[in-house]
Parts: C-alpha cells; structure tokens; sequence
C-alpha cells in the first residue's frame, strides 16, 4: 500500500472456515517524520506521533468486538541513526512502545503486531516509501546489514517473547529490491527471534509491496521463494496486503478489484507450486527427455497460511459489497 490507512485485518484458518484475528491497522507510530531529511527523527511523542488512542481501542474492543491491533512504528526512533539499526534501543521510545502494546494486551485482552513500518529500508524515513538504504544492500555503504536487522529483531523479541499476545511482524511492505534479499532478511529476524527463545507467530512479508495480487507477478516474483524460510517453531505466516482499488493502494474512491480474481494464484500457491529445478535450457545442446522433464516438473507442497494485514476501500456501498465478498473469500479458503 502506498497509503497508510485503519483496516481490518484477519487471518483465517482451519476448515471450519473460523476467523480468529479481526482488527484494525493502527497508523501514527510512523507519523511525523515526512520532510526534510533528519527533521522528523526523533520527534515529539504524543505531538509529532503516537501509537494508539485508548480510548478508540476501548471503542473496538468493547463495543466492536476486535481482537487485534497492528501497531506501527519507525525503526529510526526505536534505533536511532547515531547508534544504528540493531540491539540497541532508545530506551524512552520503547517504553512509549511498549506502554501500547500492553494496554492492548494486557489491559484489553486483544492481539498486537509489532509492525516496524520501513519498506525494508533504514536511515531516512522522510520520503517514505522510498527514502532510506535497503537492508542487507551491500553496494550501499550507508544501509543497514542483514545481520543488523537480525540484531533488532532478536532484541525486540526478547523483550516481549513472554506475551502471547503479541505477533511478529517482520517489516511493513518491502518494495524495489531483490526478493532473494527479502528472503534473507526475513530469515535472519527467524533466526534471531527463535535463538531469543521467543515461540510467538511470526508474520514475513514478501517483495512488491507484499501484494497478494502481485504475489506471483514479475520477474522476481515472491512466489519464487518465500516458501524457502525456515522457522523451527513452525509459527509462521505470510504477510499480504490487498487493497481493492483500481493500482491496490488503497487511494481510490472506487473498488474495482474483487478478492476472489487476485487473490486466487496467492492461495494456490500457499497450497502447493509447481517448480523447475532445472532452467528450462542451460545451453543450445541441451535436450530433456520426456522422462527428465516430467521428473523436472513436481509438485511442491508449501501447506502455508496467509494473515492478511492490510485490506480495504473507500466508504461508499460499491466497496462494501466488494469488502464483504473478500471476507466470505477468507472464510471460505482455509489459506
């Protein structure tokens, strides 16, 4: 998405068609650092930005009835640039953070996300999506490394790994970047949360914005290798956007996009993919026969779910339809 908006957020599992996580995408975390570059970081808590408004949460929980709330912040604040992305945390900020975590938590009983909400870049969030070095890019001296943002993660987790309450968002909606890099990212703060001993669900995003419509899109699509993370708690989840407007990004003020079209290759693939672990030619002399190329082309099962964490339209009756259909399509696909 390339706005930030309140959305619901389910995540549906199990044959019995049950939605377990419905909530909303709480904005605010990431405010205030649009502009001139350094001007916004650290900024002002509870001017420049905030994470939540208790009493809009008492309002979901009580009266609405959610369950979950995805919490964003910018990884800036949490580590600031003169430090780095990594184990070292501004300690104020944190407490700030973790004050709305537990109030939704602890205090209400519902689900959080830990939503770092970066694009997968760090050191300049003032013309974000785009600003800032990508994670892990080793032709940019200035961008964090992999093994940083494996630091951040092993560290956040250990300071919440007690709450079962709370979920492990890996980044808001990576973009313009290789997918191999995403994968090792995201299998870096893996590998760093369960090596904090924290079980919690993880949700990984994928590359293109994380779309579910784009999922296996491109010439480097994430269908291509976001099965290939390992989690040994086997805890884990893909994170996806879908937004229904006519370029997904939740901007429009008409949907035109339904569920069932594009996210149907999405839920394909969380089941199973065909994959060809030879290119289709390596060289002019090169010739399979019909038993190689069958041997060539096996199924895969992935046995993956899907939490989709941002989805939604504008307020009109067109997109309500159309909201409504895409819920009925979660209930109604176990993925």
């Amino acid at each position: 998405m390339k706005a930030t908006s309140a959305l619901l957020a389910p995540f549906v599992a199990g044959a019995s068609a049950t939605i377990y996580y419905a909530g909303v995408a709480e904005s605010g975390g990431e405010f205030g650092a649009y502009g001139t570059p350094g001007t916004g970081i650290p900024g002002t808590f509870g001017t420049d930005y905030q994470f939540i408004n208790e009493a809009g949460v008492d309002t979901h929980v009580d009266e609405n009835h959610l369950n979950l709330f995805r919490i964003a912040f910018l990884l800036e604040r949490m580590c600031p640039p003169s430090t780095g992305l990594g184990a070292t945390f501004d300690e104020t900020h944190f407490d700030h953070y973790k004050a709305a975590v537990d109030y939704v938590t602890v205090t209400k009983g519902a689900y959080a996300i830990l939503d770092p909400h970066n694009y997968m870049r760090y050191n300049d969030p003032s013309a974000q999506p785009y600003s800032g070095s990508v994670i892990g890019n080793t032709s940019d001296e200035t961008a964090a490394t992999t093994a940083q943002f494996g630091e951040f993660w092993g560290e956040l987790a250990a300071r919440f790994k007690d709450n079962e309450k709370v979920i492990f968002g890996l980044m808001n909606e990576p973009h313009d970047m290789s997918t191999q890099l995403v994968l090792e990212n995201n299998q870096a703060a893996i590998d760093a949360i369960r090596a904090a001993g924290a079980e919690n669900l993880i949700i990984l995003p994928g590359n293109s914005w994380t779309g579910g419509h784009a999922w296996t899109e491109g010439n480097d699509p994430s269908s291509a290798l976001m099965n290939q993370f390992k989690d040994p708690a086997n805890n884990t989840a893909i994170d996806i956007h879908e937004y229904l407007d006519v370029d997904f990004s939740g901007s429009h003020a008409e949907c035109v996009s339904d569920a069932a079209t594009h996210l149907a290759e999405l839920t394909a693939w969380l089941k199973v993919r065909t994959y060809t672990p030879l290119p289709h030619f390596l060289s002019s002399n090169l010739a399979l026969t019909s038993s190689q190329q069958t041997t060539n082309l096996q199924p895969q099962t992935n046995n993956l779910k899907a939490f989709i964490t941002e989805f939604g339209g504008a307020n009109n009756t067109g997109c309500a339809t159309m909201l409504g259909d895409m819920v009925n399509y979660m209930a109604d696909n176990e993925e």
